[in-house]
């Protein structure tokens, strides 16, 4: 399933609250149980925003409203969409917005998306 991700309430367009929409009509959150740096790399690729500086959680950014999308995702990092990683599965969760996912992006985007992914340490 192809979906959109923005990033919410950041100070500028490089991060922010990830927020989902598998319809393009409502948006919902990320659970940060298991949210780690592969998680956040794939949302950055997903946005053009280079790699992921960080993957932050408790609701960094303020807490989400509405319907939390997923929880326990976990991304490889090496993902073209968000919603091809593993997870508990679409609206499946045990979260309160209070654990909203959130990602800072590099903001640089030299290389085709299909193209960037992590370094490996």
């Amino acid at each position: 399933m192809a979906s959109q991700v923005r990033l919410v309430d950041g100070g500028n367009i490089y991060e922010g609250r990830v927020e989902v929409s598998t319809d393009g009509l409502q948006w919902g959150t990320i659970c940060d149980d298991g949210w780690d740096i592969n998680d956040a790399h794939v949302v950055c690729r997903q946005l053009h925003l280079g790699v992921a500086v960080e993957a932050l959680s408790s609701a960094h950014f303020g807490p989400g409203s509405g319907s939390i999308m997923y929880d326990d995702v976990a991304c490889t990092g090496y993902e073209t969409d968000i919603t091809s990683c593993r997870s508990n599965g679409f609206m499946n969760h045990d979260c309160g917005h209070g654990e909203d996912a959130s990602v800072i992006c590099e903001g640089l985007d030299n290389e085709p998306p299909e193209l960037q992914c992590p370094k490996k340490t």
